[in-house]
């Protein structure tokens, strides 16, 4: 997933499950993308029948993990910083237990097991379920590890344990793995070949969540629009299927509308997309319904060709525009985002003034945006050198936040004077007198709090605004 949610986001323990009867507690975080935190949720609700409830505090625990990230280098820093913590209470508390999940427990599996000795267990993407086995090996004296990657775990048939949660909008995974090849990416190689979940553990899930009192979901995925279920197995292998399965198959653009069909009254989001496999049939399906939000998370990387191909991204800026055109056409109150990579290899001052003049073309109404991190293992690490001086990737960096920032800017300023209904997520961080939330378009939004309450869908006239927020009052509560 191209998508990075901030490495200080520490994805600590606020559950709504409990049990009374469980004796042991288990402290974990997550780090980089949204599908960390999502499998931290799975590893929360496999441990919880083993006996732990979680935990805020880190001296409490007896288990503590933390689920990481290694699509940048700096990701990878913060979580040794927290080992380097964990081991410290560790020394107080010697029964303590510490575990790296993910992404860079595959990576590093035996640096941090074996050579360094910081970790008493090492469990990667697709073994979650042999928790309690490597957890008894543990309890034996023994150092546990298991990194293998399966051809068909998707997590589908656990219910996971909501952590971190405002009770308002929530994680269904519904793919796992990369089939896309781009040359700086570690998932692939992290998390295995795509494959996909069965619509009908989505749909129950959902419903779930809705019994449950969340108003919003988020489809995730480190490609949702690859998404194909055909009864199972490989997305490549989908051309080996029966006559029968392929004709049944469900594709994203049918499970989107599955889900926007199966609960009417609620928001439903889905990232992250892939410009080569978002079709039209997805951009139709959105403006059908709706309660499909008006947003796409589209990254694009580059806005030159050259370093296009180089990156092994089978799209165009041309077929990038077309894509963008389209989007416009068929939803034209559509948000778009993005992600973009500063100082790839052999980036020149002309592949750097395509990206620009491509996001002025585009005007996204917020980004990622960060300098290239050459990660063990990528093609770009082992087949071309990291040429571009750090100033140099720094200097674009900046141009290209300047640029988003005024971007951002105009299309907030958009939303002046105008009505837009807004989810209730949780408090303003600047002010305990008013409610933060967001609009269809993920445009964050503050307000005073007057009656309202979280979880309420609100029509609120926009009043003012920042680059990056809507400020307004609640007029009254949006109709479903």
């Amino acid at each position: 997933m191209e998508k990075i949610i901030d490495e200080s986001q520490q994805g600590t323990s606020l559950v709504l499950e409990q049990k009374t009867e469980n004796t042991r507690k288990l402290f974990i975080e997550s780090y980089g993308c949204s599908m960390n935190f999502s499998d931290s949720e799975i590893v929360a609700a496999i441990l919880l029948k083993e006996g732990y409830n979680t935990t805020q505090n880190l001296e409490d625990a007896d288990l503590v993990l933390v689920n990481t990230c290694s699509i940048r280098d700096k990701a990878e820093q913060t979580v040794r910083k927290r080992l380097e913590k964990y081991n410290a209470v560790k020394r107080i508390n010697p029964k303590m237990k510490v575990g790296v999940l993910g992404c860079m427990a595959e990576r590093l599996k035996s640096k941090l097991l074996e050579e360094e000795k910081i970790v008493d267990l090492v469990v990667g993407p697709d073994a979650y379920k042999d928790l309690p086995n490597l957890l008894s090996e543990v309890e034996d004296g023994r150092d546990a590890i298991n990194v293998l990657l399966s051809k068909d775990e998707t997590y589908g048939d656990i219910s996971p344990v909501r952590l971190n949660s405002n009770g308002v909008s929530a994680f269904v995974s519904i793919t796992r793995g990369c089939d896309n090849m781009c040359t700086f990416c570690v998932v692939p190689f992290t998390r295995g070949r795509e494959r996909s979940r069965d619509p009908q553990s989505i749909l129950e899930e959902v419903n779930d969540l809705w019994s449950k009192g969340y108003k919003e979901i988020t489809l995730l995925g480190q490609n949702v629009d690859s998404y194909l279920w055909y009864g199972g197995g490989l997305k490549k292998d989908f051309e080996k299927a029966s006559d029968i399965q392929k004709p049944t198959a469900v594709n994203f653009a049918h499970l989107l509308e599955l889900c926007a069909k199966t609960q009417p009254k609620m928001r439903i989001r889905f990232s992250t997309s892939n410009p080569q496999d978002l079709t039209l049939d997805v951009i139709e399906t959105m403006a059908k319904y709706k309660n499909i939000c008006d947003h796409i998370h589209l990254p694009v990387q580059s806005g030159s060709n050259r370093i296009l191909m180089e990156m092994n991204r089978l799209h165009t800026r041309e077929e990038y525009f077309e894509l963008i055109d389209n989007i416009r056409r068929i939803l034209p109150t559509c948000a778009i985002s993005h992600d973009i990579i500063a100082g790839f290899p052999t980036e020149t001052e002309q592949d750097h003034q395509d990206t620009l003049s491509l996001m002025e073309y585009v005007k996204y109404s917020f980004g990622y945006m960060f300098t290239y991190s050459e990660r063990p293992g990528t093609l770009a690490a082992r087949k071309m050198v990291d040429d571009v001086p750090e100033e140099v990737k720094k200097r674009r960096l900046d141009d290209i936040v300047q640029l988003q920032r005024q971007h951002s800017e105009i299309r907030t300023r958009a939303y002046l004077n105008s009505t837009v209904e807004v989810l209730i997520e949780r408090e303003s961080k600047k002010s305990k007198h008013e409610w933060s939330g967001r609009t269809s378009q993920n445009t964050v939004t503050v307000f005073p709090k007057e009656h309202y309450k979280i979880g309420d869908l609100v029509n609120v006239k926009v009043t003012d605004c920042t680059s990056a927020t809507l400020i307004g009052e609640a007029i009254d509560y949006a109709l479903d």
